[in-house]
């Protein structure tokens, strides 16, 4: 027999009747969710793939090697889920330069750095807000600056029906809470997080997913910041120290079981179905991160040593190589900051790394050029999809 994970709540919105569901609070019951079995195989597995990426992460000389494109990455994934078209090379792009070819959707993966770099400041910082609502309603206020959906209550709970699926709420796919409920059922996801569950934390982080899409507690944004929840919720139980996980990739590739999976909990109770699917995602993108981070590691080795045994090498060509998987695309201007030198050298090392195939330059101007780390960029695309568990080896 089914598993009831909620009821529902008959009311009149937009003209029609409909039937609003609101979640039973976590945790999953009658019957609990038991993690054994091929769920504890699952599980297990997941955890180990994690702790792969968390020894990547670890055996890198700057941090700000993976941090920059992983978290770019997530922001990227997540924000096509919803229909965005940004890539990575546009948002490195926008950053040099404050040009972008589709400008509104990489203001939308912007908002999304910006608010999941913010929540984990505040987050870290002891004067700080802890992983609560109010801190998901600031993450909401500053994905939604200035981009579609700003008209849409940012930073607020909703005071209104939505739906999703559908042209109206009476022939929706689903029907979340009425606006009465929202705010106590977000109360009781935010003091379940914080009390003392047995479960292990990587399946908590899943359900808390759920939990939220379900709620939908925004007007729009729910599917980012809900998926921004996973990666703050596995930071939070100390699963991983920075942010390398990004599991939209794994929901992107699976988008249909993803959502399949979302419904099942809610129409079925099918609380076992999703854990299973979502620690298989989060194993896949913990590894895709573990290979992608070996390669990069690999990458600016061997860049480098191409460009110290280079008979015109300099030490400004070094350094500003040690910059590039933090700022992948520059222009002279960008490369004298970075390095705190003149135009001369700065130019001198960026045609330096651009005879040696390290930079690209991508606007075939002869003013106002601007460079691209190819490879680095290439390695972080998506079309690059290695899923192989891998041991991180340091490259030689």
């Amino acid at each position: 027999m089914p598993r009831e994970t909620g009821s529902f709540r008959t009311s009149t919105t937009h003209g029609e009747t409909v039937r609003a569901f609101v979640p039973y609070p976590l945790p999953p019951a009658a019957p609990p969710l038991a993690i054994e079995n091929e769920l504890a195989e699952r599980h297990t597995e997941a955890l180990a793939a994690i702790g792969r990426l968390r020894l990547a992460g670890a055996m890198v000389p700057d941090p700000s090697w993976f941090l920059y494109g992983f978290v770019r990455k997530e922001a990227v994934l997540s924000s096509q889920i919803e229909g965005t078209q940004a890539t990575l090379r546009d948002v490195a792009t926008f950053e040099a330069t404050s040009m972008a070819d589709r400008p509104a959707d990489v203001a939308e993966v912007c908002n999304y750095v910006d608010a999941l770099n913010q929540s984990r400041a505040t987050i870290n910082d002891p004067a700080g807000l802890p992983l609560s609502t109010r801190l998901l309603c600031h993450a909401h206020r500053i994905l939604m600056r200035g981009v579609r959906g700003a008209d849409k209550l940012p930073g607020e709970i909703r005071r209104s029906q939505n739906w999703i699926g559908g042209s109206r709420p009476g022939n929706a796919s689903f029907v979340p809470p009425p606006p009465e409920e929202v705010a106590p059922a977000l109360a009781a996801l935010e003091r379940w997080i914080h009390a003392d569950d047995p479960l292990p934390p990587l399946v908590k982080a899943g359900l808390a997913h759920v939990q939220f899409e379900t709620i939908h507690p925004f007007l729009d944004g729910n599917g980012r910041i809900g998926r921004m929840l996973i990666t703050l919720l596995v930071e939070h139980w100390d699963l991983l120290d920075q942010p390398l996980l990004y599991p939209s990739i794994a929901f992107k590739r699976r988008q249909g079981e993803y959502y399949a999976r979302l419904a099942a909990v809610r129409t079925e109770g099918d609380w076992e179905g999703w854990t299973s699917f979502f620690l298989e995602c989060v194993a896949a993108a913990a590894d895709d991160g573990v290979a992608i981070a070996r390669a990069i590691h690999a990458l600016v080795a061997r860049d480098r040593n191409r460009i110290v045994q280079h008979p015109r090498a300099t030490v400004a060509a070094i350094q500003l190589l040690d910059h590039l998987p933090s700022t992948p695309v520059l222009t002279v201007p960008r490369a004298r900051g970075l390095l705190g030198i003149t135009a001369p050298p700065a130019r001198k090392a960026i045609e330096l790394l651009e005879s040696l195939g390290v930079l690209r330059e991508t606007t075939g101007k002869q003013r106002d050029r601007v460079y691209a780390y190819h490879a680095y960029l290439e390695l972080l695309t998506e079309s690059s999809q290695p899923t192989a568990v891998v041991e991180f080896v340091p490259a030689q």
